[in-house]
């Protein structure tokens, strides 16, 4: 885990915790400018409680890293134009008046002001910052370490059903083989029964072809008998 003097010296390390803008209102509330997103560097003396002189030297030493944080420098037609959208703005709230800066104004987001507690040597203010972002980052490694744990237990169960697979995987070859045997047998047996089915309705046919000769044929012996018994009574 690093440590608050690595944190301190390490860019690196700076550009790991540049996500945990929440951790500086864990701290101390923010002020933010009326846009809500950008903060002077009053503000930003303010909320560390140091000088303002202190937060622009900060600022000139590592201009580089928090300009690419969200740090602004504006002047000319960017400055004025900036200035009127602020006067709007307080306006809307009810401030009557917006103090101007004549040459240049710099501007600094959550992530520019993250950036500052990670370089600011001589704040309270800073320091409990960095307090919270490296009881965080234990506090994520904790996790992650039992997520870990966790992962590596589910690999072992998995590691338990692949050999339990493996071994069940001749029997479910000798069932799939009987069940195919069994399929074959049933498909003869369906075959069989058909072939019964078809001999038996010749069969029906062939008795209802009896059935109308005999009756055929006792019609005829009926004609038969009646003639001679009517030749019979004529003697």
């Amino acid at each position: 885990m690093p440590t608050e003097v690595a944190l301190l010296e390490s860019r690196a390390l700076r550009v790991e915790q540049m996500g945990r803008v929440d951790i500086l209102d864990k701290v101390k509330s923010l002020v933010m400018l009326p846009d809500g997103i950008h903060v002077r560097t009053e503000d930003v003396a303010r909320y560390f409680e140091v000088s303002t002189a202190s937060v622009r030297r900060l600022t000139d030493r590592h201009q580089e890293e928090l300009g690419e944080n969200g740090l602004r420098v504006l002047r000319g037609s960017e400055l004025r134009s900036f200035h009127g959208d602020m006067k709007s703005l307080w306006k809307e709230e009810g401030v009557e008046s917006y103090p101007q800066v004549a040459t240049q104004l710099r501007l600094y987001t959550r992530r520019t002001v993250l950036n500052v507690a990670m370089l600011l040597r001589d704040s309270d203010i800073a320091r409990c910052v960095r307090t919270y972002l490296l009881d965080a980052e234990e506090s994520l490694r904790a996790q992650y370490d039992t997520l870990d744990a966790r992962v590596t237990r589910i690999e072992s169960c998995l590691a338990d059903v692949g050999s339990a697979l493996q071994e069940l995987g001749p029997v479910l070859c000798r069932m799939s083989e009987r069940l195919d045997s069994l399929d074959r047998k049933v498909e003869a047996t369906q075959q069989l029964v058909g072939a019964m089915s078809v001999r038996l309705s010749e069969l029906s046919q062939d008795i209802v072809r009896m059935d109308a000769r005999f009756d055929v044929r006792t019609e005829a012996f009926a004609h038969q008998l009646k003639d001679l018994r009517r030749r019979g009574g004529r003697r």
